[in-house]
């Protein structure tokens, strides 16, 4: 595909974007920009959900995931799975009962002022970084398809495209974003479905043929039990994912301003249990296709799977190696889950910033609005600065370098909340953030040293259930000495939170 043809994709795809955009969020106040005036659909959002869990590092790096993992991240998808059903019935129905708006107000409520910044910081910095990492694939794959054959520099590309991000947010939040991510898990799921098909045909392969290749192909292998120090362990796996998509979504402004955008938690939980099956489907696909890209680079003697990094395997296939249809196909795929995480990335960030860090109590509603868009301009400029850094430093897989960053910064708001709902008792607040602080530091030491320490084990992205750990304990010892629990505002009978209402 040449530059043109690429940008006029990419022009077409935004107009629809826009216009759906502008219909579902022309009205929409504070509330509708906030949790879409809980009146949302639960099998809208939950179609739209496939597209908020699947980014654009999912869409190019899980296909080139095969050469090196297998199926291997199959198994902590199961896990993600499993975290579907502990937040759809643990943590959707205590977020409704609160009628929270961000969910670290249950910090607040639970803790004190220091533990509700604790998590909210912590959430903003875990946040920025991830869906920086998210929309940098993005850039590098638009710099390879448009910006160098053009001769224009990074950092136009990054100004370009943060804005098309902030443009069609602005003014709808999370009332646009679920009608947009319809469109863009239509755009993404049937991409991958006729690029499978594409690829087959060329291969002369039918339904029998292409199963019959997947399952013979040596990057296939699903199951990993044999060796407890490796990194693709099947428990270190499983349990990794299960915690990670509690924190990843359930402890997530981004992802649970959606869920909390239905009539009620019942449907919200109907929500959740779809979204959570039909991901693992969706990934099965991505995983499918990766066999398929290296099975046909191979037999048309285009690159060795050890020759050519995993994040580029398919832009390389789809782009100049089979017609300009399934090229059109690979962008629109690409900017459609790309664009769906950065998009509610930057909108969580506008509320949770709002919200929890500047604070919006005892203002006026035409207040919260100014601040509101203020604060969206600057979360815009500041993706796009972590974005340009990240270019200057990257050395690693992305999808990698995600999970990785998700170890660090989600632990401690991991910790937070499991100590918060199951241990009832009162903590000195002030000492919060010195423990979420030193945890992720006590995690780095023994990442460093673990062959050293462990004989040859390889902290893998359990990583994460660790830090948690770290964050609980040092709360244990934080523990106020009383003789009667406390319990969070809302968790007893009868008793009503004062959560934050925007009107």
């Amino acid at each position: 595909m040449n530059p043109i043809s690429v940008l006029l994709t990419i022009a077409i795809y935004f107009a629809v974007l826009f216009l759906i955009s502008y219909i579902a969020g022309r009205k929409a106040d504070n509330e509708g920009f906030f949790v879409g005036n809980r009146r949302s659909s639960w099998y809208v959002v939950a179609f739209a959900m496939i597209g908020s869990s699947i980014s654009g590092v999912t869409y190019v790096s899980v296909p080139g995931m095969v050469a090196e993992a297998g199926f291997s991240y199959l198994q902590m998808v199961l896990g993600f799975v499993v975290g579907q059903f502990l937040i759809a019935f643990v943590l959707v129905p205590l977020f409704y009962r609160m009628n929270l708006v961000s969910i670290y107000e249950y910090l607040e409520n639970r803790f004190g002022m220091s533990s509700y910044k604790t998590g909210a910081w912590f959430f903003f910095l875990s946040k920025m970084l991830g869906a920086a990492v998210r929309l940098f694939l993005v850039c590098l794959t638009l710099q390879v398809l448009i910006f160098e054959p053009l001769q224009l520099p990074f950092l136009l590309n990054v100004a370009v495209t943060v804005a098309l991000v902030w443009l069609y947010t602005f003014q709808g939040g999370v009332k646009s974003l679920i009608w947009t991510d319809m469109l863009k898990t239509f755009c993404l799921v049937v991409s991958v479905v006729l690029c499978i098909y594409f690829i087959a045909d060329d291969l002369n392969l039918g339904v029998g043929g292409l199963i019959a290749t997947i399952r013979d192909s040596d990057f296939s292998r699903m199951f990993y039990f044999d060796d407890i120090n490796n990194k693709y362990y099947f428990f270190k796996q499983f349990f990794a994912g299960v915690f990670t998509m509690i924190a990843m979504t359930g402890l997530d402004q981004d992802m649970m301003q959606r869920n909390l955008s239905c009539k009620n938690f019942k449907d919200s939980q109907k929500n959740m249990i779809t979204s959570g099956i039909s991901q693992f489907f969706v990934i099965l696909l991505f995983l499918m296709l990766g066999v398929l890209l290296y099975t046909y680079g191979g037999l048309n003697g285009l690159f060795a799977p050890k020759e050519i990094e995993g994040d580029k395997v398919f832009l390389l296939v789809a782009t100049r190696n089979f017609p300009m249809f399934v090229g059109v196909l690979f962008i629109i795929g690409l900017i459609s889950s790309a664009y769906s995480a950065a998009g509610s990335a930057l909108t969580a960030l506008t509320t949770s910033f709002t919200v929890d860090i500047l604070g919006v109590k005892n203002k006026k509603e035409k207040d919260i609005v100014k601040l509101r868009k203020r604060v969206h301009v600057g979360m815009a400029a500041v993706m796009g600065a972590v974005i340009v850094i990240f270019n200057i430093l990257n050395n690693t897989s992305v999808i990698n370098a995600v999970y990785t960053l998700a170890s660090y910064t989600y632990g401690p708001i991991l910790g937070l909340f499991a100590f918060g709902i199951f241990i009832k008792k009162a903590v000195r607040d002030k000492f919060v953030p010195l423990v979420a602080v030193l945890s992720p530091l006590l995690c780095l030491i023994l990442q460093k040293n673990s062959k050293a320490w462990f004989g040859g084990y390889e902290f893998s992205y359990e990583l994460l259930i660790l830090n948690a750990l770290f964050t609980f304990a040092g709360l244990c010892l934080l523990i106020k000495r009383s003789l009667t629990p406390a319990l969070s505002k809302g968790e007893g009978e009868g008793i009503q939170p004062k959560s934050t209402t925007i009107k």
